[in-house]
């Protein structure tokens, strides 16, 4: 199958690292943003933007994920536990690109998740401690008071809260999209039945 330029390469995460690489130098602000979709108890799909954190390489090309963190008490959260998949889209206006992922979806919440946590101003891991994300909240002043509060008493160089951390998406799919004239595009999907099985890639039409 004929492939090449931005689509070069046998690892679809590579890919993906380079296109967010180029991203980074173009898009206005957050390059690593992501539409990230879940579905409720219900089946109602759900979408919020996040943002992306890692792009993992593994030794092959079918291994490897991408890393995003959140608060586990989360709306997404919940989601993501009771079904264990997720999906998202990244996209990129000023490349004309996007990236679309659907996959399993697992916890990290090790040292790859302390080290994070300790990488960002304290202002938001005090913000972290502080949310009670997605529940409701009687006004922003009883948030700010409760972050002071927080300030006070965690010091520092507060430790990750036990009820924030990361979420792995393995993916089963992985789809790049580049902009083509007269919206003739060029779209790649690399799909697999399982984590485990090697990748099959297809040309899709437009």
């Amino acid at each position: 199958m004929e492939r090449s330029g931005i689509f070069a390469g046998e690892n679809p995460f590579l890919i993906a690292q380079n296109w967010l690489a180029e991203a980074g130098a173009t898009e206005p602000n957050d390059a690593n943003a992501i539409a990230l979709s879940t579905v409720d108890a219900s089946g109602l799909p759900n979408a919020r933007m996040v943002l992306l954190k890692e792009i993992e390489l593994g030794p092959t090309p079918g291994e490897g994920g991408f890393v995003f963190y959140t608060n586990y008490g989360s709306a997404k959260a919940a989601e993501i536990e009771a079904g264990g998949k997720a999906a998202f889209v990244m996209h990129w206006k000023s490349l004309r690109r996007q990236i679309r992922v659907r996959g399993l979806v697992s916890r990290e919440e090790g040292p790859q998740a302390d080290a994070y946590y300790a990488s960002r101003n304290l202002s938001s891991r005090l913000g972290a401690w502080a949310s009670r994300q997605s529940q409701p909240l009687s006004s922003r002043e009883a948030l700010m008071a409760e972050v002071a509060k927080l300030t006070l008493t965690k010091g520092p160089n507060p430790a990750r809260p036990p009820f924030w951390g990361g979420y792995r998406i393995s993916p089963l799919e992985i789809e790049f999209w580049a902009d083509g004239a007269f919206r003739l595009h060029d779209r790649f999907r690399w799909s697999r039945a399982q984590i485990t099985a090697p990748w099959s890639v297809l040309r899709l039409n437009p």
